[in-house]
């Protein structure tokens, strides 16, 4: 490799470096706050909110990694093209193959990275998952003894503690029972503990009384110094880990059970997470063409109406939305699986006859002209209210 393209690799994995840093906690954040309830409801530990926290990170990289590639070589292209050394390189009779091998040397290496995640980091994070949250929902001790709050443990039955005693028993119990047609059962206890009887879980009920609603309408009561109220099968049904598609390994995707549940609802479904997970990873390099074609050769910045990294981003969100549009229709027919590898495959194809013809691949004008006329209303805004912010603290500052 030449020094000039050690050069350019470099500077390009450095920039895209930094972008997956900051894309990648961006996203992952915005995930883990949809996962707080699985704390907060069911109890758990701190710990257990950073393993999840942890196991999204799989989830999100093959989205993101094709994000950064395009941010990293669009920066530095555009970058070096306002520094003057795309233009050396051409004067000094460069080939653009010069540019072009350490940027596809790149994408490539995030294509594999992307692949080896989706493929095999991100089944087994995403089994893991599964695998908390059934246990958090089985952890009923933990899930019921929220002091005040109306629990659900099934449907129609919930569960109320009035608050926790210093022994580690409860007071104040409340328990709705409708899951028997026309029959509600009401217990009210003074105080109870859980205890295990066994190998079952029992909520024993001191002192209370059992309101039971006939289908009639007429209620009887029964006072009661201590009940056992079993909570096994509750417990058993869910510590049961359910796995979808997107759960399971790739070779169990080649090769799914027929007796799997959601095989025998809908086949299709293994095939469309299957197409996903072998046509994701090119999206890295096809977004590597996107931004040679858009920034890979020298020209003034005079020519461009708005900034090559926007309309580099602006053009990989639109493959890239086309390639989720076609995934969640995926498994509505089996000709669609062949579109999931056409869009990255003809995005690619589409960027190349660009870089071969010598043409500079830019958004049409009609859209560039808005987008620059966006961003200038929004520029004047934000300075309008820099110098309004700035007079009125020299206002208070005199004052």
């Amino acid at each position: 490799m030449k020094v000039v393209e050690r050069y350019i690799l470099r500077r390009t994995f450095a920039v895209f470096i930094a972008a997956l840093t900051w894309t990648l906690a961006i996203v992952w954040t915005t995930q883990v706050l949809g996962r707080i309830d699985l704390v907060t409801d069911s109890g758990q530990s701190a710990l257990t909110f950073f393993e999840v926290a942890a196991l999204i990170l799989p989830t999100v990289i093959p989205i993101v990694v094709p994000f950064a590639v395009i941010i990293a070589v669009a920066l530095t292209l555009s970058t070096m093209n306002s520094d003057s050394e795309l233009v050396i390189l051409n004067a000094a009779g460069a080939s653009r193959l010069t540019v072009i091998r350490p940027i596809l040397i790149l994408a490539i290496c995030a294509s594999l990275f992307s692949f080896v995640v989706d493929n095999v980091a991100n089944p087994m994070a995403r089994q893991r998952n599964r695998e908390l949250i059934a246990t958090s929902r089985a952890d009923l001790l933990s899930l019921i003894i929220q002091e005040g709050t109306f629990r659900k443990v099934d449907e129609g039955l919930f569960v109320q503690v009035a608050e926790r005693l210093p022994n580690g028993g409860l007071g104040g119990i409340f328990v709705a029972d409708s899951r028997e047609p026309n029959i509600d059962l009401v217990y009210y206890a003074k105080d109870g503990s859980f205890i295990e009887r066994n190998k079952k879980q029992m909520l024993v009920m001191n002192e209370g009384v059992i309101h039971r609603k006939a289908p009639g309408g007429e209620v009887s009561v029964i006072s009661f110094d201590s009940y056992a109220f079993d909570l096994s099968e509750f417990s058993a049904a869910a510590n049961e880990v359910t796995m979808q598609p997107k759960d399971r390994s790739t070779s169990y995707l080649m090769q799914p059970q027929h007796d799997d549940k959601f095989y025998q609802r809908n086949p299709r479904l293994f095939d469309a997470e299957l197409n996903r997970r072998f046509s994701d990873w090119l999206y890295s390099i096809a977004f590597a063409f996107i931004a040679l074609a858009v920034a890979g050769d020298a020209r003034s910045h005079r020519e461009a109406r708005i900034h090559p990294l926007v309309t580099t981003v602006t053009i990989a969100l639109f493959f890239r939305w086309l390639g989720f549009f076609a995934n969640s229709k995926a498994e509505a027919a089996a000709w669609i699986g062949y579109v999931v590898y056409a869009i990255p495959i003809g995005a690619s194809l589409f960027a190349l006859w660009f870089i071969r013809s010598h043409r500079t691949m830019e958004l049409p004008v009609s859209v560039a002209d808005r987008m620059a006329a966006t961003a200038a209303r929004v520029r004047d805004g934000f300075a309008a209210l820099r110098q309004r912010l700035t007079g009125r603290a020299s206002g208070q500052g005199a004052a």
